[in-house]
């Protein structure tokens, strides 16, 4: 049982479309929101939306928004009661969740002995077992580089080895043979030095073709666990989600009732605070197995919120307070079905490269059940300083058929000019049969790769449909009939 603790401004310590996201939960809530930005983006309409915001400054934009002692002396300097960090950057650091308690801010999200152990892959494993819940075969590596590699054979192939700190696919590598394991072992020790800070790596059995099925969870200070069903997030590259959706087209009810009961057995086990999600490997044959928790809001919990009509800020900011979760599981019901397609500036058909530029025209989609989260602008600079995600196009319909054509209009009627995307590539999954008969795993993007790929179009069609798109745009065309000043006060005139 938690005392209930006062709120009345809130610290967004995050950019981009989440922190418009979580703003906009502040503001209806009646609570004062503060914003963090660089410089590099002192034109977002993010800072439009906060009552107070505070510039922070690194020797990178990144490194700008991880200056823990920074922020935390922004906090102390402007009473400010809480943070909200948003996903990324600080979202899973206990050192700053530390940082906060010292200083008496809170932090919107767990505690942070909670997010250390289910951070550590090796850690939340053991844990996870030992309490009974399905992991799959796995191997940890003690530091007998010898002993692992027998320990391996042992489990057999394929197998995956990953990163015991590890996050986003980095430093993953799948091993289907026995062929240089010495090797392999050895670099990813290296990869996960590295990218975490942490040399410690497992690995575990490699299920073929599986599907990547996680669930979201909320727990306050009062006992109260729910789920908010299941999500699908199969279509990856690079083991990073590109759509998401739920229901999952792969589960039956009883599926999807056992899958979260254990999710929300995992997160009571933890004694869980705040909005989490537990992600599943789901095999072929219907077994799944425990994979990770990720102690934060989720990018794709907008689509959770569009079948269950439940705001996860708003539940985890009341959960920071003291309070009971406004809802009760019996209370949480899937209506219908939603589709979250990230847009990303990347180009698919060039091995998914970064893209940057100038946006020089942006529509947003919209329409009955259509959600465009986003902080894109017209004449935003979009570099590499920050993640490639620039938006999240999130529809709800009746149906997966009618969610997946709702989808497709929003993405034709979906304009960006001077900055390439992932739009397109992105309607080509979608409208691809496998698709849409619900056949997805996480190797779908690498199996129909070439289903995928765009028609031939030459530079001279090209250049014509940027042209007709433009000039179709009512606002363009205004623009450029409009007669600049001084010229308007002359009327007509020859020369």
């Amino acid at each position: 049982m938690s005392a209930k603790r006062q709120i009345n401004k809130i610290l967004v310590a995050n950019r981009g479309e989440i922190a418009v996201r979580i703003l906009r939960s502040i503001k209806e809530m009646g609570l004062k929101s503060a914003l963090l930005f660089h410089r590099v983006e002192a034109d977002s309409p993010s800072l439009k939306m906060a009552d107070e915001i505070y510039e922070v400054t690194g020797d990178t934009p990144v490194a700008a928004f991880l200056d823990i002692e920074n922020i935390v002396k922004i906090c102390r300097e402007n009473d400010i009661d809480a943070v909200h960090p948003g996903y990324g950057f600080l979202a899973e650091n206990a050192k700053f969740v530390e940082a906060l308690d010292e200083a008496g801010i809170q932090f919107i999200g767990p505690r942070p002995e909670v997010m250390t152990l289910m951070g550590d892959k090796i850690g939340s494993r053991n844990f996870v077992q030992e309490r009974g819940f399905p992991v799959a075969p796995s191997v940890l590596d003690t530091g007998d580089a010898e002993q692992f590699i027998a320990r391996i054979m042992e489990i057999g192939f394929p197998l995956v080895i990953k990163a015991s700190a590890g996050g986003g696919g980095k430093g993953m590598q799948i091993v289907r043979d026995a062929n240089g394991l010495s090797d392999v072992v050895a670099t990813a020790k290296v990869e996960a030095q590295r990218y975490f800070g942490d040399p410690r790596i497992y690995a575990e059995r490699y299920i073929e073709n599986p599907r990547h099925i996680e669930v979201q969870v909320l727990g306050d200070q009062h006992g109260n666990c729910v789920h908010l069903w299941e999500r699908e997030c199969s279509i990856q590259r690079r083991f990073q989600k590109v759509i998401e959706e739920t229901p999952s087209p792969a589960l039956n009810q009883e599926q999807r009732q056992s899958i979260c009961d254990v999710a929300v057995g995992i997160a009571q086990s933890v004694n869980y605070t705040s909005a989490g999600t537990i992600e599943f490997i789901y095999a072929p044959d219907g077994e799944f197995y425990f994979l990770e928790m990720n102690t934060r809001i989720q990018v794709e919990h907008p689509i959770t919120e569009m079948v269950t009509g439940v705001d996860l800020v708003a539940e985890q900011i009341r959960v920071a307070m003291g309070e009971k979760l406004s809802v009760a599981q019996d209370d949480i019901v899937q209506r219908g079905h939603a589709i979250e397609c990230r847009i990303c500036a990347e180009i698919p058909d060039d091995d998914f490269a970064p893209s940057a530029g100038k946006v020089l025209m942006l529509r947003p989609p919209v329409g009955d059940g259509v959600r465009f989260d986003s902080a894109c602008y017209e004449g935003q600079k979009v570099g590499t300083a920050f993640d490639s995600m620039i938006a999240k196009l999130v529809v709800h319909a009746e149906d997966r058929d009618a969610a997946i054509a709702k989808c497709l209009v929003a993405l034709d009627e979906f304009v960006l000019l001077g900055v390439e995307a992932n739009a397109d590539y992105v309607a080509r999954i979608l409208r691809h049969q496998a698709f849409g008969e619900g056949k997805t795993d996480t190797g779908f993007i690498r199996h129909h790769a070439d289903d995928l790929l765009p028609l031939a179009v030459s530079e001279e069609l090209k250049t014509a449909l940027v042209a007709t798109a433009a000039l179709s745009d009512r606002q363009f065309v205004a623009m450029m009939d409009a007669i600049p000043s001084p010229y308007r006060l002359m009327k007509e005139w020859r020369n």
